[in-house]
């Protein structure tokens, strides 16, 4: 019959050098069990343990010093969990901004709350599909409030699996999936990202730097653009103002922020194992079916007594040029304004708000967004019947 010890060892399935040798009384039948034992060497542990934060310390300033060398500055990074916080405050009759990064940078939220009578709750998303937030408003009963929709025509239309539909889909899926633990460790990351530059998980990661690795592109491997690097702030409501360092003109920062726009908005070539005809035909019945899917979504939420606003935002320069030739008004703006009967401010269209210059091609600068916003608060009155 199987000792007691033996059972132990059998089921824990430890080594036996974690056991040592029994006395010849334990040996017996009956006997107590044999201990575990896990010798600690002597060796000098306080000293070890200070040694080990001095040089984490010391690692971890040199790094925040050499961020903030190259203009790197403390912010939140804007994930899924950050994003379902501001979902979070969303109200049924709350005012909501969706879309692109244009609504995140060029829409100063202390302004439109002086001139619409609430404070807008910020849903935009950089490099984001504004449909799947418009979709989750349109879904949610409770919702029957405003939504102002920020409307950058070549991410308005792209098409599922696509990174920009990705992003934004992953924020609705985690907003409602987060976890208590998901959520919890938002709420402890974000004084460390407020006051700590290295904290960049999308650019300061060595995944994060290995993409910045200047490889040309290669048959049967094509690689991605370039995303922009380090040029606004984003704070726990997520408002997302540009830098200084961006906004100044002529600076560095922007002229190399405007050479990354350009490919990031050309599209990819299409693939070569489909003939260019059938993926032509693909890609136009993908996007007749979002034109479709968002005139049900606005007729859905209309259909509970919301409202919304499509606006086109300031760009300028090469990447304006780039956008007119490839998404032409009458070709994305002019249907989704027709298919939905909702009103819409397309910035050229008033001189009061066509004048900015967007210092990377894109966005407005901190202090124009302020300025913008004032002169976009009696558009969106008119607009909205306010």
């Amino acid at each position: 019959m199987r000792s007691s010890t033996s059972n132990f060892k059998r089921k824990l399935r430890l080594p036996r050098l974690f056991f040592r040798k029994p006395t010849e009384i334990e040996s017996i039948h009956g006997g107590p069990p044999l201990e575990y034992v896990r010798p600690i060497p002597q060796l000098p542990w306080r000293g070890i343990t200070v040694a080990v934060v001095l040089i984490v310390i010391a690692a971890a300033s040199a790094s925040e010093l050499y961020c903030r060398s190259i203009g790197y500055g403390p912010t939140l990074h804007d994930n899924e969990d950050l994003w379902t916080s501001a979902r979070r405050r969303v109200k049924p009759e709350s005012i909501v901004i969706i879309g692109d990064s244009r609504g995140w940078y060029d829409l100063y939220l202390d302004e439109l709350q002086k001139g619409l009578g609430k404070r807008p709750v910020q849903l935009a998303m950089g490099g984001s599909c504004a449909y799947p937030v418009l979709a989750d408003l349109a879904n949610d009963k409770n919702f029957h409030g405003t939504v102002i929709c920020s409307v950058v025509p070549r991410l308005f239309i792209a098409p599922p699996g696509s990174p920009p539909m990705d992003h934004a889909e992953k924020a609705v899926r985690r907003s409602h999936t987060q976890t208590f633990a998901q959520r919890a460790s938002q709420y402890l990351d974000m004084p460390l990202e407020e006051h700590v530059a290295f904290l960049k998980p999308e650019e300061l990661t060595l995944d994060g730097l290995l993409k910045r690795l200047p490889i040309p592109n290669r048959p049967y491997a094509l690689i991605s653009p370039r995303l922009p690097p380090y040029f606004g702030t984003l704070d726990r409501e997520r408002r997302a103002l540009m830098i200084e360092k961006c906004a100044r003109p002529g600076s560095e920062l922007a002229r190399i922020t405007q050479q990354i726009w350009l490919p990031l908005f050309t599209p990819p070539p299409p693939p070569s194992y489909i003939p260019q005809e059938e993926f032509a035909k693909s890609m136009g019945q993908a996007i007749e079916q979002r034109f479709h899917d968002v005139a049900a979504a606005v007729q859905k939420l209309r259909s509970r007594g919301g409202k919304i606003v499509f606006v086109r935002l300031p760009n300028s320069g090469g990447l304006k040029a780039l956008e007119d030739r490839q998404t032409p008004r009458p070709a994305v703006w002019d249907r989704v304004i027709k298919d939905t009967a909702a009103p819409g401010i397309y910035y050229e269209d008033s001189p009061d708000l066509a004048g900015f210059n967007c210092p990377e091609w894109s966005h407005l600068s901190a202090g124009d967004s302020v300025e913008f916003s004032k002169r976009l608060i009696p558009h969106l009155r008119a607009a909205l019947q306010m």
